[in-house]
């Protein structure tokens, strides 16, 4: 389960790469270890329109599973995803390295990115607006609030010896329309592990990445 990532590219080339008519995240700075229940940039369609805004990661559960935000989501046949993978609720979440812990123990961070020079890719997400509390206790925010999850799916030869259960689905550009606008049976054919050959661990230990 990723519950760890860093975004750390400029936003004048996320503009670029991803073709956003609107950025409104201009004076969000670098991020190296993205939590969840907090704020980050994400992308997604709006009166036709590719909009960058922060959402805040979590969406609520199901109900009588408690009241911890779901950040990872993997069985998108179930009906309580079902509604939230509509082309209209669908997102890309940027990203330029994410954490995975080791599952042995110690618990050991690994983070995994394209290559080392760490290009941006995006997860493959879904968004939603929604009405209530969020926050930490000694800050709590009441309100309205747009939340954002990313899917997951069967790891990779390169994850799997960190963490075997799962990882996140990643996307590159020639991706990234087809997630946005296809067809849900489609889109859903993205859910797969991403090519173990096109990725690789830039570093372990620290809970953010290093690069800055």
């Amino acid at each position: 389960m990723c519950n760890l990532y860093s975004i750390f590219a400029d936003r004048a080339d996320l503009a670029r790469m991803f073709g956003l008519t609107t950025d409104q995240t201009s004076n969000q700075p670098p991020q190296p270890a993205v939590f969840p229940d907090q704020m980050a940039p994400v992308v997604h369609i709006r009166d036709g329109q590719r909009v960058m805004q922060s959402m805040r990661w979590g969406f609520p559960p199901p109900p009588n599973l408690g009241n911890r935000p779901v950040t990872n989501v993997r069985n998108t046949a179930s009906s309580y995803w079902r509604g939230w993978l509509k082309p209209e609720f669908r997102c890309l979440v940027p990203a330029t390295s994410f954490c995975e812990y080791t599952d042995s123990l110690p618990k050991v961070a690994t983070w995994f990115a394209l290559d080392a020079s760490r290009p941006p890719f995006a997860f493959a997400g879904i968004w939603r607006p929604w009405t209530g509390t969020r926050g930490t206790k000694a800050a709590p925010e009441d309100g309205e609030h747009q939340l954002f999850s990313f899917l997951t799916t069967d790891a990779n030869e390169l994850v799997r010896p960190v963490h075997a259960k799962a990882m996140p689905v990643l996307l590159t550009a020639e991706t990234w329309d087809l997630w946005l606008e296809g067809d849900v049976s489609i889109a859903l054919a993205l859910q797969q592990p991403f090519p173990a050959e096109r990725m690789a661990i830039v570093a372990t230990g620290p809970r953010q990445d290093a690069r800055a």
